[in-house]
C-alpha cells in the first residue's frame, strides 16, 4: 500500500502516438508526462497547502475586476439620480437604452469571446479588456447627449463581454466542483459589495462641487481612472493556468492538476473542435440554462438599471436615495453567500435556486399592490429589498452548469451560450421600464414576477433531465465492465485517510479520462450533479 503524498505509476505504458495525442487534448496531460507518467496523491495536507495558495493568489484579483465591473456598469444608475437624465436631454426609452447597450454589445462579442478563452492566454486577455474598459468609462464625462453616451456604454458593454466568461473558465480551471459554488458565489457577491460601497462614495462624490465637472461627470471619470490603474494588478499577479503559475513550484503544480481530475472536466486545452459545438447545442441542458438565464436576467437588468429610480419615486431626495440602496447590496451579499454556502452543503444546486426565487415573488407582488403614498415608505422599502434576493440566482445557476460540462470548447460554447442569454434578458429588461410610467412601473414588475415564477418550473425540469442522464451513464460504465455506481469524488472534502479520502480503489477508474479533453456525453466517468 503506498504512503499519502508518494508518487504511484501509472499501470500501462503510452505509445509516443498515444501520448502526443493526449498532449494535444489537455495541456495537463504534458505537465503529468514531463512528471514521468506518474500520480499524486491527494492528501489533507497537500490539498490544503495548495487550496490555500490558489485562494490567496487567485481570488483577490479575480474579485477586484469583478467588483470593478460592477462598479463600473452601476455608474449610470447612480449618474441618472444626479441629473444626468434631464441635463443629457433623455427622454422616452433612450435612458433605458444606455442601460441595455451594455448587453447588446456583450451579446453580439460572445461567439468571438468563446473562441478567444480557447486560444489566448486567460490572464493577459483579462488584463487587456480590464484597460480597454477603463478608458471607455473614463471617455464618459466627454459625453453630453444621447447618441454619445450610446457610444461609450457600447465600447463599455464591448470590452466587459469576456469577464463573466472568463470567470468561469477560470473557476474550473482553478477549483474542484465542491469548491465552484463558493468561489462563483464570491465574485459574484461583489455586486453587493458594489452597491453598499459605490452608495458611500457616490455619496461623497455627490457632494463634490466643482466648475468644470458635474458630480456625474466626476463619478464616471473617477471609477474608470481606478479601473485603469487595477490593469497593471491584473497582468503582474493572474497567472493563466495553474500549468504556468509562478507560485506554483515542484509537487504542489502537480498536485493543484490532481485536485482537479476528479472533476472531468480537464485543465486548458488549445484546440477548438467543432464537434464539442455541435454536442453543446444538441444538449438540452443547454438550453434549460439559457432559459434560466434569461429568465432571471429580464429583471436583473430592469431592477438595476431602474432601482435608485423606483426608490426615489417612494418619496426620497437624491441623497437619501443612494444611503437606501446600501440595503440593497447587503441583502444581495447576504443572499449570494448564504445561496453557495447551502449548495456547497446540500451538494445540490437546484432546491436552493427555488429556494431564493420566493422572496423576489413575494417583492414584486408587494410592489404591485403597496399604494404609493408616505405612509406606506417603510413597506415599499421591504418589498424592493426583497427582490434584491434574485442577485443569487444567477452565480448559481452559471456554477450549476460550469460543474456539469465538461471538454475545453464545449465547456466555452455552453458558457457563451448562457452569457449570451443572460445579455438578452439584460437588453430586454431595461426596456420593460420607462420613466414615463414612473412611479408604478406596472409593466416592468409584472413581467418580473412572471419570470421568476417559470424559473421554478425550469429548475425541476433540469434535475429530470440530469436524472436521465446519470442513468444513461451508469448503464454505460456497466456495459464496460466498471462500476454502475461510483461516488463523486469533485464532491467530496479531502480528510484523513481511513475516513473520506479522495483517493480509492475506483479512482483510477474514474479519472482515467480526465484530460483527455472528453465532454460529459462521452465520458461515462462523468457524474452530472442536481
Amino acid at each position: 500500500m503506498e504512503e499519502p503524498g508518494v508518487k504511484a505509476p501509472i499501470d500501462h505504458v503510452e505509445s509516443k502516438v498515444d501520448i502526443d495525442d493526449r498532449v494535444k487534448d489537455d495541456r495537463a496531460n504534458k505537465i503529468l508526462h514531463e512528471a514521468g507518467g506518474q500520480r499524486i496523491h491527494l492528501t489533507p495536507e497537500n490539498n490544503s497547502r495548495v487550496l490555500k495558495k490558489i485562494d490567496l493568489r487567485i481570488l483577490p484579483v479575480v474579485l477586484g475586476i469583478y467588483f470593478l465591473q460592477a462598479l463600473d456598469k452601476a455608474t449610470l444608475a447612480y449618474a441618472s439620480v444626479f441629473g444626468l437624465v434631464d441635463d443629457a436631454g433623455l427622454v422616452g426609452h433612450q435612458y433605458s437604452w444606455l442601460g441595455s447597450v451594455v448587453y447588446l454589445a456583450q451579446l453580439v462579442a460572445q461567439p468571438l469571446i468563446a473562441y478567444i478563452l480557447v486560444k489566448f492566454p486567460l490572464g493577459k486577455f483579462l488584463a487587456v479588456i480590464v484597460l480597454l474598459w477603463g478608458i471607455a468609462l473614463s471617455s464618459m464625462p466627454a459625453a453630453h447627449s444621447f447618441g454619445s453616451l450610446l457610444v461609450c456604454r457600447l465600447f463599455l458593454g464591448f470590452f466587459e463581454a469576456g469577464v463573466a466568461p472568463a470567470f468561469i473558465a477560470l473557476t474550473q480551471m482553478w477549483w474542484r466542483r465542491r469548491e465552484q459554488p463558493m468561489r462563483l458565489g464570491a465574485w459574484y457577491a461583489m455586486n453587493g459589495i458594489t452597491n453598499i460601497f459605490g452608495s458611500l462614495l457616490t455619496y461623497g462624490i455627490g457632494h463634490i462641487h466643482s466648475s468644470v465637472l458635474k458630480p456625474y461627470q466626476i463619478i464616471f471619470l473617477f471609477f474608470g481612472l481606478i479601473t485603469v490603474v487595477f490593469t497593471a494588478i491584473v497582468w503582474f499577479f493572474l497567472p493563466d493556468s495553474p500549468l504556468t503559475a509562478r507560485f506554483l513550484k515542484g509537487e504542489d503544480r502537480l498536485v493543484a492538476i490532481e485536485r482537479l481530475r476528479a472533476n472531468n472536466q480537464g485543465v486548458e486545452g488549445t484546440q477548438w473542435k467543432w464537434a464539442h459545438v455541435k454536442e453543446a447545442a444538441l444538449d438540452m441542458k443547454t438550453w434549460l440554462w439559457c432559459a434560466m438565464m434569461f429568465s432571471i436576467s429580464v429583471p436583473s437588468g430592469g431592477v438595476s438599471t431602474f432601482g435608485p429610480l423606483i426608490v426615489k419615486n417612494f418619496g426620497f431626495d437624491q441623497f437619501q436615495t443612494i444611503l437606501l440602496n446600501m440595503p440593497f447590496g447587503a441583502v444581495q451579499l447576504v443572499a449570494t453567500l448564504g445561496g453557495a454556502w447551502a449548495a456547497t452543503a446540500l451538494k445540490w444546486k437546484s432546491p436552493v435556486l427555488a429556494f431564493l426565487s420566493l422572496p423576489p415573488i413575494a417583492g414584486c407582488a408587494a410592489l404591485l399592490h403597496l399604494p404609493r403614498d408616505a405612509s406606506a415608505k417603510a413597506p415599499l422599502l421591504v418589498a424592493y429589498y426583497l427582490i434584491s434576493v434574485y442577485p443569487g440566482i444567477t452565480p448559481l445557476i452559471y456554477s450549476w452548469s460550469a460543474a456539469n460540462t465538461a471538454g475545453e470548447t464545449k465547456k466555452k460554447v455552453t458558457t457563451g451560450a448562457l452569457f449570451i442569454a443572460q445579455c438578452a434578458g439584460n437588453v430586454l429588461g431595461p426596456n420593460l421600464y420607462t420613466t414615463g410610467e414612473a412611479p408604478l412601473y406596472h409593466r416592468g414588475l409584472t413581467s418580473n414576477l412572471a419570470l421568476f415564477v417559470v424559473l421554478m418550473g425550469l429548475y425541476a425540469l433540469q434535475v429530470f433531465y440530469l436524472m436521465i442522464l446519470n442513468k444513461k451513464h451508469s448503464s454505460a460504465r456497466e456495459r464496460l465492465g466498471k462500476p454502475a455506481k461510483i461516488k463523486d469524488r469533485s464532491m467530496s472534502r479531502v480528510r484523513a485517510r481511513g475516513q473520506s479520502v479522495d483517493e480509492s480503489q475506483d479512482e483510477d477508474v474514474t479519472g482515467g479520462h480526465a484530460f483527455d479533453d472528453k465532454t460529459d456525453w462521452e465520458n461515462e466517468d462523468f457524474i452530472f450533479v442536481y
